[in-house]
């Protein structure tokens, strides 16, 4: 069977959508109920065509974190986009090390029963002056200390930028961030051209690294610095940074010169905020106000949209770009899993019916958000079939 979605009314269509996508949910009312991750019957992104662009200057300034006046309620009345709108967000710009970049433009599709592609026109969306603020009440951040917990998992995904932000090791070679670490919306942020990513590990008072098999006591923890090789941006950040859809797209993905040798967390489809476990999340980054610390926190979502999870997360400049990921049940392989269910992205500063309220914003990994990133990390759709 081929599923035909041209003509459906963006709404109508979101609806069926949502239907198709959720396969194999589990009631949270049985005795013996997990939070399990569901099933998903993912779209497909692929390239259709790839233009040469020139090179950018890499002049913007480095920015920590992204500001937007536009809250739940704001973003809940955005008219959904057209299917060809849909396309210009998920097409992306590539940058390689040598300054050389693409644009490639990109085609989207599900798979009916018989197996045939069908063109899929889906929705991915659903200003005060005031000093911004990402501390809320008591500072519930945990600096994680000691190489025993640093150097393993779930800690040991976090990685620092050299422009300052914070990335999760996705892939052997990939890592997930926020594309305001990289792009400002207009070009490329100074140093991405050279763009490193910093691993802690272990330093010795006698030089030794931290694969001597010695029994000395390292002295402090440092950044090992691994070269980036490609970047990938989506056009909705580049195209939509001068308004409120491109926060929907603050994310890139980073492709490293070499693999980095440790265990990564795989990225999967977010779920909504009343199937997470406890209805929180969490994330770990590089917090600018605790230097060469990694600092660690959990919280409640208050709130979210279709792009967007709204939650008072504490977190200062320098935590963007970190993945935010839950722990929930894997019934296929039956055990626990943790996966990168979104990027927190920057702070928003909004009117809820008359009271400013102050949010932190994590940019969800949605269905076909999942198939793009995936396509970047695989290069094979036939790799990206399970969320």
């Amino acid at each position: 069977m081929v599923l035909s979605m041209a003509g459906m009314p963006g709404l109508l269509l979101l609806l069926l959508l949502l239907l198709l996508c959720s396969v194999g949910q589990v009631s949270p009312y049985g005795a013996l109920w997990k939070p399990t991750w569901p099933a998903y019957r993912l779209p497909i992104i692929l390239p259709q065509s790839t233009l040469n662009l020139a090179k950018p200057d890499f002049g913007a300034e480095a920015k920590l974190e992204v500001t937007s006046s536009c809250g739940p309620q704001c973003h809940k009345g955005t008219p959904l986009p057209t299917y060809e709108e849909v396309k210009q967000y998920l097409s992306y710009e590539t940058l390689y090390a040598n300054g050389s970049r693409t644009e490639t433009q990109v085609g989207i599709y599900i798979l009916g029963g018989g197996g045939r592609g069908a063109q899929h026109r889906d929705s991915e969306s659903s200003g005060r002056s005031r000093r911004k603020r990402q501390i809320y009440g008591y500072d519930s951040r945990f600096s994680i200390f000691g190489k025993d917990f640093l150097l393993n998992y779930p800690f040991s995904t976090s990685v620092k930028l050299s422009t300052g932000c914070t990335g999760t090791l996705v892939a052997e070679k990939h890592v997930l961030t926020a594309a305001h670490c990289i792009h400002d919306g207009k070009t490329y942020v100074k140093g991405t051209q050279k763009l490193r990513v910093g691993f802690l590990k272990p330093k010795f008072k006698d030089g030794r690294g931290a694969n001597d098999s010695s029994s000395a006591v390292p002295e402090k923890m440092k950044f090992q610095w691994i070269r980036v090789k490609r970047t990938h941006v989506p056009k909705g950040w580049i195209k939509g940074n001068a308004n409120d859809i491109g926060m929907d797209y603050d994310y890139a993905l980073l492709e490293l010169k070499k693999p980095h040798k440790r265990k990564f967390m795989k990225i999967g489809v977010s779920p909504p905020a009343k199937q997470l476990p406890g209805g929180r999340i969490h994330f770990s980054g590089y917090d600018n106000d605790r230097p060469g610390n990694l600092v660690y926190r959990f919280c409640d979502v208050k709130d979210e949209t279709y792009d967007l999870l709204y939650q008072q997360c504490d977190a200062q400049p320098g935590a963007s770009g970190s993945g935010v990921y839950v722990r929930m049940w894997k019934r296929q392989q039956q055990k626990w899993e943790r996966k990168i269910i979104g990027i927190f992205s920057g702070h928003q500063w909004v009117d809820m019916n008359g009271s400013p309220q102050d949010f932190n914003v994590a940019v969800r990994i949605t269905p076909l958000k999942y198939a793009q990133i995936c396509y970047w990390i695989k290069g094979n759709y036939l790799d990206c079939r399970e969320g």
